[in-house]
């Protein structure tokens, strides 16, 4: 195995003593990541990210571990935080530490001060990248951390939510380096949002509550990439799926697709699970819940604990207190119950694995192609946000078809003439 010269190892986890655990669910998802590990390979073989210091605020999992891995064999020195403090696996973390020699910062459960903590031991490593989910990373090195940003390339995005703040930054001319929308990615978001965060986030739910899904009136906020694979798999297990939407476009689609569409202020009235998806905040509130019929069961799988408004809930609550792991039953003072899964946050990785490592592996080759096209590019390239190459998101479906045994046409040069030309007609 290729090894690097880094920086001392450092890292605040929970314990080393699960690593042999960690190591052995590092090695179960890398088989099903076949495309990360052809890329691994070249990696290991060429070397591109030789000399490059890499900050990475990711969900600490298997998957992430594989990615992590294969960074740190094509030459990067890396350094790993937490980009949500409920979606640690802290076997992962001492695996990471204690057999691939890679620093981790990350506590399954830790609260908001260790969170920043640990975000702000990442930036100490002053990155030539810096490696996202949710812009967190970035956010804190423009408010807190003017000393480190000087240093910083390039950088790559994971997730919705962060593409979101960083297009924003850019906008108000407050983002001064390329950053490259990894989620915007077609072998990203149609596979990674739709079936992973569908089947991820029912298996969280379920694991949650044990609640019977068929039958029950399945209330999705937000029917983009992640609320399209969320109906399906809720539609699948027989439930009734109502979606809510404020986009015209897309709440025809789910009406075309055979959803219920609704606003929240009705669905309230009927639902008996909730599952928001948004990327906004308060898209659940006092009203909703003054509304919501005795026992539903109310969960976040967008980012941030945001999208629910957790403080109106508890000033409407005459008591609280934790039912089942990850469950906080709130009785209102009318004697309702309402249940609130993984204190809001995204219950696909809270309260279960995340997603299945066979669809990360095209996020995460997503990430390590990236950096490589970074490391060769950014001095080319503004401080603006920018899509995956095309030519490298094609690489990797292809890829994934090889490693699934598909093969598929190619043109003809006929084709390929008949498609570049206008002359021919009928």
């Amino acid at each position: 195995m290729a090894t690097t010269a880094v920086t001392q190892v450092t890292s605040d986890i929970k314990s080393i003593d699960h690593a042999d655990l960690g190591r052995r669910r590092i090695d179960w998802a890398n088989q099903s990541m076949p495309v990360l590990q052809s890329i691994r390979k070249d990696f290991i073989k060429n070397q591109p990210l030789k000399g490059m210091r890499i900050s990475a605020c990711l969900h600490v999992t298997t998957e992430t571990a594989n990615l992590a891995i294969t960074l740190r064999d094509g030459g990067a020195d890396l350094v790993l935080c937490a980009s949500n403090p409920l979606s640690t696996q802290d076997d992962v973390a001492a695996a990471l530490v204690r057999d691939y020699n890679i620093s981790v910062h990350a506590i399954k459960g830790e609260d908001n001060e260790t969170y920043y903590k640990h975000i702000m031991s990442a930036l100490d490593h002053k990155p030539h990248i810096t490696m996202d989910d949710g812009a967190d990373l970035v956010s804190v090195a423009f408010s807190k951390r003017h000393d480190v940003v000087s240093g910083i390339i390039a950088g790559t995005e994971e997730t919705t939510t962060g593409v979101i703040r960083l297009r924003a930054m850019a906008k108000d001319g407050a983002l001064k380096y390329p950053i490259i929308a990894v989620n915007d990615a077609l072998t990203k978001h149609m596979f990674d949002n739709r079936y992973g965060t569908g089947q991820s986030t029912m298996d969280g739910v379920i694991r949650c509550t044990n609640a019977l899904i068929a039958g029950s009136k399945f209330v999705i906020a937000g029917f983009g990439w992640c609320g399209r694979g969320l109906a399906s798999r809720a539609r699948g297990m027989g439930a009734d799926v109502i979606v809510t939407e404020i986009d015209p476009t897309k709440a025809i689609e789910a009406v075309m697709e055979g959803y219920r569409v609704m606003s929240m202020a009705e669905a309230a009235l009927i639902g008996d699970i909730f599952v928001t998806v948004t990327g906004n905040k308060n898209v659940i509130g006092r009203d909703h819940f003054g509304n919501m019929k005795n026992g539903a069961v109310i969960a976040n799988s967008g980012h941030f604990n945001v999208e629910i408004d957790i403080p109106a809930l508890e000033k409407m609550a005459s008591s609280k207190r934790l039912t089942r792991e990850f469950v906080d039953e709130y009785v209102m003072k009318d004697g309702r119950k309402l249940y609130l899964l993984g204190e809001g946050r995204l219950i696909n990785l809270a309260a279960a694995e995340g997603h299945p490592a066979s669809v990360m592996d095209m996020s995460f080759a997503n990430q390590a192609l990236c950096c490589e096209y970074l490391v060769k590019n950014y001095k080319t390239l503004e401080g603006k946000v920018y899509p995956v190459p095309e030519e490298l998101d094609r690489r990797i479906a292809r890829l994934k078809l090889e490693s699934m045994g598909v093969k598929i046409d190619k043109l003809t040069p006929e084709q390929e003439e008949y498609l570049a030309s206008w002359s021919e007609g009928t």
